[in-house]
């Protein structure tokens, strides 16, 4: 039980960080580029409705590759969507009243937003419970490709920029929504996440999860 409070305390703190990166206006993490261009354009639908569809999509396709190697806890990827999805407009609404008048707001946001990301995914993937439906499809294609994860994981990154970048142009006929941030938080998250894995309340988490 605790592994899977400390799994959900981490979906709360990715869900967070992802917004606040949001918050800075100059682009959102590459794994919520897509959902947040769509959100740009189709407001009627939430960020976090956005999430839930996208990550759903990822879903699918981890089940399509993977056939009968798709084992069934893995169905609980879908609750974590649930989870992750409402705290990003959860998250939304508590951040609401932010407003990034300048550049420098700006990068401090989209700074802090990079290590709340960081921490939360850190804390998120410490318990070993379930992937999220991002990491998932990465194993899938991973299994299936043969390659490693941490190359496939380059791979598959870019391709959600470069799709985010295409939706982007054809709504808006100029960038919207992925910028510099994306950028920075594509080189700063990782980085962050091994620091944060040094910590004794994070390796306490690990010691819980394997024995």
């Amino acid at each position: 039980m605790k592994r899977y409070i400390y799994f959900i305390i981490g979906l709360a703190l990715s869900s967070f960080g992802t917004v606040l990166v949001t918050k800075g206006n100059l682009g959102t993490s590459q794994i919520s580029s897509v959902p947040y261009v769509m959100n740009l354009e189709y407001p009627v639908l939430s960020f976090g409705l956005w999430t839930f569809i996208w990550n759903m999509l990822f879903i699918m396709i981890q089940i399509f590759l993977l056939r009968k190697d798709f084992k069934p806890i893995q169905f609980l990827q879908i609750i974590a969507n649930i989870i992750f999805s409402v705290l990003i407009d959860v998250s939304d609404v508590c951040l609401s009243w932010l407003n990034a008048d300048n550049m420098m707001i700006r990068i401090v946001y989209l700074i802090l937003g990079c290590m709340v990301l960081a921490f939360g995914i850190t804390v998120e993937v410490a318990p070993n419970v379930i992937v999220v439906p991002g990491e998932g499809i990465v194993k899938a294609l991973a299994f299936v490709s043969k390659m490693e994860f941490g190359k496939m994981e380059v791979h598959f990154d870019v391709t959600l920029i470069i799709i985010a970048i295409i939706l982007s142009f054809m709504f808006f006929g100029t960038l919207k929504g992925i910028g510099i941030g994306t950028v920075i938080s594509a080189l700063t998250v990782g980085r962050f996440c091994q620091h944060f894995e040094k910590l004794n309340f994070i390796k306490q988490i690990h010691v819980l999860a394997y024995n």
